[in-house]
């Protein structure tokens, strides 16, 4: 990872210094909220904007965020720490550190003294409680800071009245205040700083000169956790009374359970304490997870088949290609760059799967579970027990991954119903397999594009995008819109057009600019997978932009510079282009790539080089996968004021081995109504012999003094520059994705029964 060094004039400093709203919470020890509005000139974009530019999912979620952002408190306690109920999951990304850094920035804490921890499912934070979509720093930077500011400042102001001097002689270092060769630790005023009754106050927060944490490369708080085993996931929890719980699946996607021959039987085996029939599936609990499996695949179920039975990678493919809106009729006297792309379903199944804890009793429910929209959960929990929304507690636990899975509630709901059903508590977890063929999915997608060009200008560009429907039955974070989003198939339409239209735009100005969305009804489950449409929209769309650039006879990047508008896309390219040394001489098959994304107000250059000799395409991989290879890989980012550089790098590198995989590997074959994929091994997901040999991540310097999102920000570039360097290296522009989709390399796990069976003799076995 590499930093420019801070530009000269620092952006947001200047003589009015913004104050923000708050509140002492009434509690034993020193309790702040604050209240944020946020400033309406922030939604201003700039001239002939697209809609993302001027108002886009991050700022929708800011500012929903903000009328309950009051009900969030940073609290400092008598031990001198710190701590907050974060109102958003950790999934593996890093908010946890970010918000521990900004809350020791403002108090002048060290950071061993901020313990943040995930809030429990809170039904009057509404939006509030919602992790997706890049938004939770943008959302959570001022009202964090504001309460920890708020809470320096009175704690200032208790030193003061106790040593009766005038609060401005006083300063905060290293969890103490000082003055007047006086020095009182935080913890030792956290008690009387307390306030008996909510008191509104305000407070500036520190301008970026004054930062000490703040862009600091940081390692993670609970990196020593991670690396020893000491972290807890929701597979780890020992919850008393909760036994391993799987559930036998059926053979097509949402099947439903006929009958079951054999329960009284499979009740019988051994550590086995109950069988019960679901819709779709039967579980079993035992005394061990090794138990469960060969309860489930010795039960004799019958399947009714699922809704989207009989379909297939061909049939969809069909459908979609048919409910493509007509793209309009070029300008006048202009020429035309035509393509259409595929984009096949994939997996979006994390390192640890479905898992969830449910002790349902009579009159109450209490879950665990990993869970980025943990309302949702919370309300339909409370519908299918028949409970009100009081009496079920959900505990949101830290997840080994997410990629836009845990936005749903699967396995915390079917955790609950199984629970009721047996009348006793359960951790389920589901099989590898259960979570890649019947877990939640990347929408398949066909993107129909055409630019038109005039001379040498480019004068239109239209993208007709479609997909098989996106599930947003977890609405964005309140119960009102996950709920509306299950009633008619046009809320959850309405949502998806807005999600859309306010994620979607493009950098470059080609005159009369179009990008729309249809999505088709079929009953595949899917979800939000990590950056949602843009990886398909964005490779479509930078495919055509290097033909354009070929149809005028430019160099791709020029060519791309030239049609910029905003200094910091211009600068993230021109940074990428100069560090990667763009143009130079590389050996026939192999090539560079070059992309770009401007999204979440921030922006993104990869440039990678290709490997496509046939030396490297055939030579010999496990399991028979062959393929190009990655093997230089350069990401630079701005995302406007960068909290932690180091946390940057990793989440830039994900998005990195995302992108790759979805360009070249991983996808998931639809045959007969259900994915031929049962695990990783069959996934492909982007493996060591196609990570690149070197990659460099090159944060820029501020360019604002707020952040943008990162998280899923180099998804879309990476897939698209790796799709360009296909294009390049074999002269072919690659129009479906993966670009192996049409070789099957595994052989396909039998569909009954659904679990594989555990390996006994410790040899590598897929599971």
């Amino acid at each position: 990872m590499e930093h420019d060094p801070p530009r000269s004039n620092e952006p947001g400093e200047g003589p009015r210094r913004r104050r923000f709203l708050g509140y002492l919470i009434t509690a034993p020890t020193l309790a702040v909220a604050v209240q944020w509005t946020g400033d309406p000139a922030e939604a201003r974009g700039p001239s002939l904007p697209q809609p993302e530019e001027v108002f886009d999912v991050g700022d929708l979620v800011r500012l929903a965020s903000a009328p309950t952002s009051g009900l969030v408190a940073v609290q400092v306690h008598e031990d001198g720490t710190a701590s907050f109920a974060l109102p958003r999951a950790e999934v593996g990304q890093g908010i946890t550190t970010t918000v521990a850094m900004l809350i020791a920035e403002e108090l002048d804490l060290p950071l061993d003294k901020v313990t943040v921890s995930l809030s429990d499912a809170r039904p009057e934070l509404l939006f509030n409680q919602f992790t997706g979509g890049s938004t939770s720093v943008r959302s959570l930077y001022t009202p964090v800071r504001t309460a920890a500011a708020i809470a320096r400042r009175r704690l200032v102001a208790t030193a003061a009245r106790a040593w009766r001097v005038d609060a401005s002689k006083l300063t905060t270092e290293d969890g103490a205040v000082l003055g007047g060769g006086r020095r009182a630790s935080y913890g030792s005023l956290a008690k009387a700083a307390a306030v008996s009754r909510t008191t509104r106050v305000s407070a500036s927060p520190k301008t970026m000169s004054r930062f000490t944490v703040v862009g600091k490369p940081t390692n993670r708080v609970d990196a020593l956790a991670a690396v020893t085993g000491r972290k807890k996931f929701a597979m780890d929890l020992d919850v008393p009374d909760a036994l391993p719980t799987m559930v036998r699946r059926p053979p097509t996607i949402d099947g439903t359970v006929e009958s079951v021959g054999n329960a009284a039987a499979v009740r019988a085996m051994p550590g086995i304490t109950d069988v019960a029939a679901l819709k779709h599936g039967v579980a079993v609990r035992g005394r061990t997870f090794g138990q469960c499996i060969d309860a489930v695949r010795a039960l004799e179920v019958t399947w009714r088949p699922g809704p989207v039975a009989g379909e297939s990678d061909d049939t969809v493919l069909a459908k979609l290609r048919k409910a493509v809106p007509r793209v309009s009729g070029p300008p006048l006297f202009s020429k035309t760059v035509d393509a259409e792309f595929a984009f096949m379903f994939a997996s979006n199944s994390p390192l640890e799967p479905d898992v969830a804890v449910a002790d349902v009793r009579a009159g109450g429910a209490e879950i665990w579970a990993s869970l980025k929209v943990p309302g949702d959960a919370q309300s339909e929990i409370a519908k299918r027990l028949g409970l009100p929304v009081s009496a079920v507690k959900v505990h949101v636990v830290e997840g080994g991954g997410s990629f836009g899975r845990r936005l749903h509630t699967d396995a915390a709901v079917e955790a609950a119903d199984i629970s009721k059903k047996m009348g006793k508590p359960v951790k389920l977890s589901w099989s590898r397999t259960d979570s890649v063929r019947q877990g939640r999915t990347h929408p398949m997608s066909v993107s129909r594009v055409r630019a038109a060009y005039r001379g040498g200008d480019v004068v239109g560009y239209e993208q007709r995008h479609v997909s098989t429907q996106t599930s947003f039955s977890h609405g964005f974070g309140d119960m009102v819109t996950a709920n509306a989003a299950d009633i008619p198939i046009v809320v959850n339409d309405a949502i998806a057009q807005v999600f859309f239209h306010l994620s979607q735009s493009t950098p470059y100005k080609f005159g009369q600019t179009r990008q729309t969305l249809t999505e088709v009804p079929l009953k595949f489950k899917t979800g939000s997978m990590r950056n949602v449409y843009s990886p398909n929209v964005v490779c479509a769309r930078e495919l055509v932009v290097d033909r354009l650039a070929a149809e005028l006879d430019e160099d791709p990047v020029a060519f791309r510079r030239r049609f910029l508008e905003h200094s910091k896309t211009r600068a993230v390219l021109d940074k990428a282009a100069s560090e990667g040394d763009w143009g130079r001489s590389l050996p026939d098959g192999v090539a560079q790539g070059i992309a770009l994304a401007a999204e979440y107000r921030s922006a993104c250059a990869v440039l990678v080089e290709l490997d496509c000799r046939p030396e490297t395409v055939d030579r010999p991989i496990r399991n028979g996968v062959t393929g190009p290879r990655v093997t230089r890989a350069l990401v630079v980012v701005d995302v406007g004021l960068p909290i932690n550089p180091r946390g940057l790098d990793a989440q830039m590198i994900g998005g990195l081995s995302d992108g790759i995989a979805m360009a070249l590997t991983s996808s998931l074959h639809i045959k007969d109504g259900i994915p031929l994929e049962g695990s990783w091994d069959n996934d492909f997901y982007t493996r060591q012999w196609n990570t690149p040999l070197e990659t460099r991540v090159i944060v820029m310097p501020p360019s604002g003094d707020e952040p943008g999102g990162a998280g899923e920000l180099a998804v879309a570039p990476a897939l698209a520059a790796v799709a360009c360097a296909y294009a390049r290296a074999t002269g072919t522009m690659p129009t479906r994705f993966p670009i192996n989709h049409a070789t099957l390399s595994f052989d396909p796990f039998p569909l009954e029964p659904s679990t594989p069976q555990s390996p006994t003799d410790g040899l590598d076995r897929a599971f």
